[in-house]
């Protein structure tokens, strides 16, 4: 069956854009998540016409079909959790259109984050959205997960900077939906394909908003001995109606390593510092970033630092946006993990996660969005022992079930995937469950889009399981 459909594939797309063996396969079983998946056969459109007769030539031969972009994704989301066919985006890469004048980009999905930003830079504009991976990620798996970034605090997840998308049905049909220059009347059915994490449609076209570039910009360094003061820093910032574009706290242990890696400025003996970000007119910035500091002094931070130029904001931000790779120096693997609570309970919270850490053996890292309670621990462990990662993943599952328990939710912006989609009955009833299929399979009734994600795979969707180590989790001993 398989090479039937290979030879379908070399046919539409040539040989170099098909990959079926074993060896080139394991390249596409992972992605940034702890998951595997591999899939029969990878395909590499460059056309919309390419992704149309691959969904109908994979549905010929009963095969699911999943979507990719650089496969940066930490849940998941994009592997191929029962084989099929997955089909890369990463020759889909164009930036079709700038339009400047109204502030808008069409963009292919495979269009790399900060690529787009700096195609809108001359034009005086940006696009918002900035996960810690915006130099690899894609604007299609943007999209599916509807990713967040540092300043999501201000101008939102990717959803609030999308337009319209053209897509392609599992039936091979390509639509178009929302629209170019406002809100399409009637259903959003836009705001319903973010998110969705390919499960509905393959998107094959983005039309994004882009955002002017702001007057001012100040970015503070916030130093703490004690991390429960930076904790209730960020909790006073909100009480007192203070948006920042950005608001990022770094624990004591895991800016040392940070330090080490990058040298971004980060003082090795403090207990926590918080990266905040303030932007806009002129006048108002100097007034923020008066305000901020206030607060950060009234909460013991024993200095606030206002970075001096573009080069010292840059490097505190590349200390940020490479903080995972900086731990992955301190062991053979981590888990980042993804659950949002409340901004109020914030200083509560990371001390349950230290203790979930003692608990199980673990040293937990924090790195996180705290203006907007999206936390980020890092659970470092050895994968080659399968004992240790099953604590890993149990560890991981309390302190996600401890950010429901508090009034939080499973996941900020990593998506649900194939990570937390047995903790899903954590949030939802049998008759949520019930509603959100109806929906599914409105678009997708056979399920050959992306199986196996989202949804718990439990036979009852009130009983929640801790997953267990995949295969490539083999002891040591």
């Amino acid at each position: 069956m398989i090479s039937g459909l290979v030879r379908d594939f070399e046919r539409l797309l040539g040989s170099s854009s098909v990959l079926y063996q074993p060896e080139d396969l394991l390249l596409y079983e992972y992605d940034g998540s702890v998951e595997k998946g591999r899939p029969d056969v990878v395909v590499f459109p460059t056309t919309t016409e390419h992704v149309s007769r691959i969904v109908q030539l994979a549905a010929q031969h009963d095969l699911p079909v999943v979507g990719r972009g650089a496969g940066t994704g930490l849940s998941g989301g994009a592997l191929a959790r029962t084989g099929g066919v997955m089909m890369v985006f990463a020759r889909m890469n164009r930036i079709l259109e700038v339009d400047a004048e109204n502030h808008r980009a069409i963009v292919q999905p495979g269009v790399v984050n900060h690529d787009l930003t700096l195609a809108a830079e001359p034009h005086g504009l940006y696009f918002a959205p900035d996960p810690s991976s915006w130099k690899s990620c894609t604007i299609g798996g943007n999209v599916a997960e509807n990713a967040g970034g540092p300043h999501t605090l201000a101008y939102g997840v990717t959803a609030n900077h999308v337009a319209a998308l053209e897509l392609v049905l599992p039936s091979g049909e390509i639509v178009r939906i929302g629209s170019k220059h406002g809100d399409a009347p009637g259903y959003d059915l836009t705001g319903l394909i973010v998110g969705s994490e390919g499960t509905l449609a393959l998107v094959t076209e983005i039309t994004v908003k882009l955002s002017r570039k702001p007057e001012a910009v100040k970015t503070l360094l916030a130093i703490f001995d004690a991390v429960d003061d930076a904790a209730d820093t960020v909790v006073d910032i909100t009480a007192r109606a203070i948006t920042p574009a950005a608001c990022e706290m770094l624990d004591g242990w895991t800016l040392r390593a940070v330090e080490d890696y990058i040298h971004a400025g980060f003082p090795m003996d403090s207990a926590a510092v918080l990266l905040i970000e303030v932007e806009g007119l002129t006048e108002s910035v100097t007034a923020q970033a008066s305000a901020v500091t206030e607060v950060c002094n009234v909460h013991r931070a024993r200095e606030v630092r206002v970075a001096r130029d573009s080069a010292e904001r840059e490097l505190l931000w590349k200390g940020r946006k490479n903080a995972f790779g900086a731990l992955g120096r301190l062991a053979p693997s981590n888990y980042v993990l993804d659950g949002v609570i409340p901004r109020s309970k914030l200083p509560q919270a990371l001390r349950r996660i230290q203790q979930i850490g003692q608990q199980y053996g673990f040293r937990i890292g924090n790195i996180f969005h705290a203006g907007d309670g999206n936390l980020h621990p890092i659970v470092l462990y050895d994968p080659r022992d399968a004992a240790q990662f099953e604590r890993a993943l149990e560890a991981s599952a309390e302190i996600i079930r401890y950010c429901v328990e508090i009034g939080g939710a499973l996941t900020g912006e990593h998506g649900v995937g194939m990570e937390k989609s047995e903790l899903m009955p954590l949030l939802f009833s049998d008759a949520d469950f019930d509603l959100m299929r109806r929906v599914h399979d409105v678009f997708n009734p056979d399920s050959s889009l992306n199986p196996g994600k989202i949804f718990p795979l439990s036979k009852g969707c009130g009983e929640i399981r801790v997953r267990k180590p995949p295969a490539h989790a083999a002891s040591t001993k």
